[in-house]
C-alpha cells in the first residue's frame, strides 16, 4: 500500500504562502541525505500546495512508519523557511489560488472553467493505494487479459470494495467547516472539488462526473474496461465541446487511467487501486481511517471474499465465502447525500459504518500501532470537523480573518503535536518489542 497526502503552506501568522518550489528543494535534498526518495515530495497544482507521498510498503505498520518520517523531514523544512503546513482539507479564508502555468493544469482549466478549476488549489485530499497482484493493470487497456482469474477477481473485488467504502471516506475524515470564508454545513472539500449536479453544482466536476464522480460497480472485468474507456472518450468530447485540440492532449501523456480520471476511486497505472476520497485531515485521522479501509482490504484478500452490491442493503455484511455490500443506487444517491450534509450525525451513515468496523475488526493487524479504534468514542463517531465547530458558541456561517487565521495555525499546532506524539508512540512499541526479543 501507499499514501499520498496534500497540504497548504502558509507562513507563521496563517497566511497561504507560494514558496513551494523553494520549500520541495529543501524537501528533496534532506531526502537525499537521509536516503528517502526525494520524489516522495511533490508539487501540486497550486504554487500554495505541496504532495507528501511514502513509498510502496507491505503493512500498515510500515505505511505509519513512513509517512510519519517523511511528515518530520517536511516540519523541519519548513522551520528552515519559516514556514508551516497547514493540513486540513480547505483553507478557511477567501484565496485565490496561484495556479501552475503548466499544460496538463491548462487543459483542465480550459475545459471545466477558469473559476471552477480554481477549486483545485483550494482543496487538499489523501489517496490511499491498495496494491493488486503485479501485471493487473494496464495503462494502455486498464486490465490486463494476460494475467491469472485469480488476479482479475482480486482486483474486480477490491475495486468494489473501494467503491463501497466511499461515503464512510466522506463522512470520518471531514475536516475544515470552512470554505472561502462560508460554511454551510456541507463537507466542504467534496462538494466543492468533486462537486454534484444537485447539491453542489458548483464544484469542480459536477457536470463531468464520469471523470470526477464516484464510478459504478464492476460485476467482470468486461464492464471495468468500459468503464475506463467511457471515461476517457467523456474528456475527449469534454475537450472538443471548448475547442481544445486533443493533441495536447496527447502531448502530456494523455493515458487511459490517469490523465482524464479524477475519480474518488480509480485505477492506477502503478497497480494500485486508488482510493481519492480522503480529506488532508490530521494523521491521526488519516492514520485510523487508512487502517479501517486497509484491514477490511486484508479480510477480503485472505479470505478471497467475494464483494458484492446487494439490492436493498444498506450496510457491510458478511457471509461466509462473500462479502455483500450496498447497491450502487443507494450508495450514490441517499447514502451520499446524507454523508455530505450530515456526516457522521446521519442515522443512516452511522449504521453503515459501524457495519463497516465490525467487518474490518475481523480483517485487523495483530499489531499494537494506531488503529481505528478511535474513530468511534463513547458510542459516537468523531470528527476534525465536529472539533472545530465546538470552538464556536453558536452555529455559524462565516468566519473572519483574524478567527480563519487563528483556526490555521491551531491545525498547524495540532499536526506537529501529532507527529511527535505519533512517532515517540511507534518509536515505543518498537522499544518494547526489542526488548522483548533480546530476552
Amino acid at each position: 500500500m501507499g499514501l499520498e497526502q496534500e497540504f497548504f503552506l502558509v507562513d507563521e501568522y496563517g497566511v497561504l504562502s507560494n514558496q513551494a518550489d523553494e520549500f520541495l528543494a529543501l524537501c528533496r535534498e534532506a531526502a537525499k541525505v537521509s536516503g528517502r526518495d526525494p520524489n516522495s515530495f511533490a508539487p501540486e497544482c497550486a504554487k500554495s500546495m505541496v504532495e507528501i507521498n511514502t513509498p510502496p510498503v507491505h503493512s500498515f505498520k510500515e505505511l505509519s512508519s513512513q509517512y510519519l518520517e517523511s511528515l518530520q523531514l517536511a516540519l523541519n523544512a519548513g522551520r528552515e523557511l519559516e514556514l508551516r503546513l497547514y493540513p486540513l482539507a480547505t483553507y478557511p479564508l477567501s484565496v485565490k489560488p496561484m495556479i501552475r502555468d503548466e499544460l496538463p493544469y491548462w487543459l483542465q482549466a480550459s475545459v471545466v472553467g477558469q473559476d471552477r478549476f480554481a477549486h483545485a488549489g483550494r482543496c487538499a485530499g489523501v489517496h490511499l493505494h491498495l496494491q493488486v497482484q503485479p501485471g493487473t493493470t494496464d495503462p494502455r487497456v486498464g486490465v490486463s487479459y494476460g494475467t491469472t482469474g485469480a488476479a482479475q477477481e482480486e482486483l474486480l473485488n477490491l475495486y468494489n470494495l473501494a467503491t463501497a467504502f466511499d461515503a464512510a471516506t466522506i463522512a470520518l475524515t471531514r475536516s475544515c467547516p470552512f470554505y472561502e470564508g462560508m460554511a454551510d454545513g456541507t463537507a466542504m472539500r467534496t462538494a466543492h472539488y468533486r462537486g454534484d449536479p444537485d447539491l453542489a453544482p458548483y464544484g469542480l466536476y459536477a457536470w463531468l462526473q464520469k471523470v470526477g464522480g464516484l464510478l459504478p460497480y464492476a460485476d467482470c472485468v468486461e464492464k471495468l474496461v468500459e468503464q475506463q474507456f467511457a471515461r476517457y472518450y467523456t474528456w475527449l468530447e469534454a475537450m472538443d465541446h471548448v475547442r481544445v485540440a486533443r493533441q495536447l492532449f496527447f502531448e502530456i501523456g494523455g493515458s487511459l487511467l490517469e490523465s482524464s480520471s479524477w475519480n474518488p476511486v480509480r485505477l492506477n497505472r502503478k497497480g494500485t487501486v486508488e482510493l481519492r476520497g480522503m480529506d488532508s485531515n490530521y494523521p491521526e485521522t488519516i492514520m485510523a481511517v487508512s487502517s479501517l479501509i486497509s484491514s477490511a482490504a486484508e479480510r477480503v484478500r485472505q479470505q478471497r471474499l467475494a464483494v458484492i452490491p446487494r439490492e436493498n442493503l444498506r450496510v457491510f455484511e458478511a457471509a461466509e465465502d462473500a462479502l455483500f455490500i450496498p447497491d450502487f443506487e443507494y450508495l450514490s444517491g441517499e447514502l451520499f447525500r446524507a454523508a455530505l450534509t450530515e456526516g457522521v450525525d446521519s442515522p443512516k451513515v452511522a449504521s453503515y459504518l459501524d457495519s463497516i468496523l465490525q467487518f474490518a475488526n475481523a480483517g485487523a493487524e495483530t499489531d499494537e500501532e494506531i488503529g481505528f479504534e478511535g474513530l468511534k468514542a463513547a458510542g459516537r463517531y468523531r470528527t476534525t470537523e465536529a472539533d472545530i465547530l465546538q470552538d464556536f458558541a453558536t452555529p455559524v456561517t462565516c468566519i473572519s480573518e483574524e478567527r480563519g487565521l487563528k483556526l490555521v495555525c491551531e491545525a498547524c499546532d495540532e499536526l506537529e503535536r501529532q507527529v511527535a506524539l505519533l512517532r515517540s508512540h511507534c518509536e515505543a512499541i518498537e522499544a518494547t518489542k526489542v526488548g522483548a526479543n533480546g530476552d
